[in-house]
C-alpha cells in the first residue's frame, strides 16, 4: 500500500522520507517533491476555510499510472505526502486518513522532544519505527520483502520502542 512517506517543512525541505523499495528512491523523492505544487495550490484555495478547518486531510493530490500521491498539513504548514501503490483497489480514504493521523501524531511526539531543534531531520527511532511498522503493516498480504536499512527497525522492534527513542 504505502511505498512512500513523507514529512516536508513549511519552506518546502524534506524533514524525512522513507521509501520501500529502497530500488525506486529517487523516483520517490521527485514525485514527493512534485506534489507540493499540487499541496500549495489546495492550500491556497482552501484559503481562509484552512483555518477553521479542524480536518487537515487534502486527499489525492495526484494518480499516476502505478502510484497515488496523497496529502495533509498541519496548522503550521507541515505537509505529509504519501504515494500509495494503485494497485491495491480496496484501499478506502479513511484509511488513507487514519495513516495520516498516526503519522501526524508521531510527529507531534517528535516536536515535543526538548532535544529535536524544529527544522532538522528527523531521526528519532521510534518515528522512523512507526513509520516503518505503518508501512508493513499496509503492505501485509503482499508477498514482497521489505529492504531496511542498515540499523533499521523493525516491526517488532518499533512496537517495543518508546518515548525514550525519541
Amino acid at each position: 500500500m504505502a511505498v512512500c512517506v513523507a514529512v516536508i517543512a513549511k519552506e518546502n525541505y524534506p524533514l524525512y522520507i522513507r521509501s520501500i523499495p529502497t530500488e525506486n528512491e529517487l523516483k520517490f523523492h521527485y514525485m514527493v517533491h512534485t506534489s507540493l505544487d499540487v499541496v500549495d495550490e489546495k492550500i491556497s484555495a482552501m484559503g481562509k476555510a484552512l483555518v477553521d478547518q479542524r480536518e487537515l486531510y487534502l486527499g489525492l493530490l495526484y494518480p499516476t499510472e502505478d502510484y497515488k500521491v496523497y496529502g495533509y498539513v498541519t496548522n503550521s504548514k507541515v505537509k505529509f505526502v504519501m504515494v500509495v501503490d494503485s494497485s491495491n483497489t480496496a484501499l478506502r480514504d479513511n484509511e488513507i486518513r487514519s495513516m495520516f493521523r498516526k503519522l501526524h501524531n508521531s510527529y507531534t511526539d517528535v516536536m515535543c522532544n526538548p532535544f529535536y531543534n524544529p527544522g532538522d531531520r528527523i531521526q528519532s527511532r521510534a518515528f522512523d519505527g512507526m513509520v516503518t511498522s505503518m508501512m508493513i503493516q499496509a503492505r501485509r498480504g503482499k508477498e514482497s520483502l521489505v529492504a531496511r536499512a542498515p540499523g533499521a527497525w523493525s516491526p517488532e522492534e518499533a512496537a517495543k520502542g518508546g518515548a525514550e527513542d525519541l
